[in-house]
């Protein structure tokens, strides 16, 4: 099936000339005016946990942020203090991606760097996972982030410069138990990554995947389940968050945080059996 013509924030219909589409009202600013020479990033996610300290991240730098979550009213503790714009959206709805992506491209003009955040888990065995749920994860952490990086890549592309950041996950490296539609979700991210990235050799346009480990937000207890696992500590967001920085100013195409955690994956890769063995052990 043919992407062209899909009504998506930069495919004009056919035999018609491009036009700007008319997007929903962006929320409101904070701070100062906003100065638009300045590079803009769009973080999904933004609301609380990695999203919301990878905005803070980008904001000491002086970027122009668009904040994007589902709850208005934290997105707004977020961007307090700064200059950046909330743009509640619902990414898991079928219009989310491609209505988030017409606003933000109709209040800036421009997406220098998306930050890919938003995302849920569960937890438990997968034979007793609820069919709703299987959907649910799937559809925000990987239908969602396709979708929305395919809305916002041709502005990039035209542009000849831009970054994505996918956020991923130990567990799509190695496949945590019961977490295994998770797993699944952010495995399928990585593989994305890669080959996303080689498709858009030569246009100027980057592609991140960050692999971090267990993170100290309430995304586990949203998930159903406390973190519990005392073998990996959990690390702070805003570690997590330094991390995104850092690959985006270096043109990084993968980190691990910890930096540890590449070990594991590239014992998968070598060694399979013997990744296997410590994985059940250790879980």
């Amino acid at each position: 099936m043919t992407l062209t013509g899909s009504g998506s924030a930069y495919d004009p219909p056919a035999g018609a000339a491009a036009r700007r589409p008319t997007a929903p009202s962006p929320g409101r600013e904070h701070g100062p005016p906003r100065r638009l020479d300045r590079r803009v990033a769009l973080v999904t996610g933004a609301s609380s946990g990695i999203g919301a300290a990878t905005a803070r991240r980008f904001a000491m730098d002086g970027w122009h942020l668009l904040l994007s979550g589902r709850d208005r009213r934290r997105l707004e503790q977020t961007a307090s203090g700064t200059t950046a714009v909330v743009l509640p959206a619902d990414l898991a709805a079928p219009d989310g991606p491609r209505l988030l992506a017409q606003s933000a491209l109709h209040t800036t003009g421009r997406v220098d760097v998306l930050v890919a955040g938003a995302g849920i888990g569960w937890a438990g065995p997968f034979a007793a996972m609820p069919h709703t749920d299987i959907d649910r994860v799937l559809a925000l952490d990987l239908n969602a982030t396709l979708h929305l990086v395919r809305e916002v890549l041709p502005s990039m592309i035209a542009a000849g410069r831009g970054r994505v950041v996918l956020l991923g996950s130990a567990a799509g490296c190695v496949g945590v138990r019961e977490e295994a539609v998770y797993s699944a979700a952010k495995a399928a991210l990585a593989a994305f990554s890669q080959a996303l990235r080689r498709e858009l050799r030569g246009t100027g346009v980057g592609v991140t995947l960050v692999v971090a480990g267990p993170v100290d937000t309430p995304f586990h207890a949203r998930r159903g389940r406390p973190y519990d696992r005392s073998r990996s500590r959990q690390i702070p967001p805003g570690r997590v968050a330094a991390a995104v920085w850092e690959a985006v100013r270096e043109d990084r195409d993968q980190v691990y945080v910890p930096a540890w955690l590449a070990l594991p994956d590239r014992l998968r890769a070598l060694a399979p059996r013997m990744s296997g063995r410590l994985l059940n052990r250790w879980g």
